[in-house]
């Protein structure tokens, strides 16, 4: 990856032009852009490999959202995770989304806010998570003052 293809993702992250400067620069980093393609501030679109990932025309790619193309540290390596994420036209990706490698998001679709998309989403249709409910009940608290403890507040749950 080269030191201007990291720098390059780092200015798209805040530049104004959600329509204009940040695909723009995101295509110069080798990511395969569409027409009338909006990313709006603080998107992070994968520094590795970015000519993994494919956007297709009429794209929106909501606040805070993050696309990744590889699933590995360090130096790569034969037999690392790596795949393309392709993102087809017309498909709306709310804020603080998640898309993982290997990932095809199909036409028409449109991915709820906070969603982690993790397996492909069918064309013209609504992905996202259940709704939020409680998962267990707290009887250690995890902050103490100023103090975290994790442990003890994993020891602490209880099931509902």
């Amino acid at each position: 990856m080269s030191v201007l293809g990291r720098l390059l993702a780092k200015i798209a992250l805040f530049a104004p032009g959600g329509y204009t400067v940040r695909p723009w620069l995101h295509k110069i980093r080798g990511v395969h852009v569409g027409e009338n393609v909006w990313i709006s501030q603080f998107v992070y679109i994968d520094e590795v490999h970015p000519e993994n990932i494919f956007i297709g025309d009429n794209v929106t790619i909501g606040l805070r959202s993050t696309i990744f193309s590889h699933f590995y540290s360090g130096d790569y390596e034969p037999g690392k995770k790596v795949g393309k994420v392709v993102i087809g036209n017309n498909v709306y990706i709310g804020p603080h989304c998640v898309i993982f490698h290997d990932v095809n998001i199909g036409e028409d679709a449109v991915v709820a806010a906070g969603s982690i998309v993790s397996k492909n989403v069918p064309q013209k249709v609504l992905f996202g998570p259940p709704p939020s409910a409680p998962l267990a009940r707290v009887t250690r608290p995890l902050i103490k003052g100023k103090n975290m403890d994790y442990k003890s507040f994993l020891m602490g749950l209880r099931k509902l």
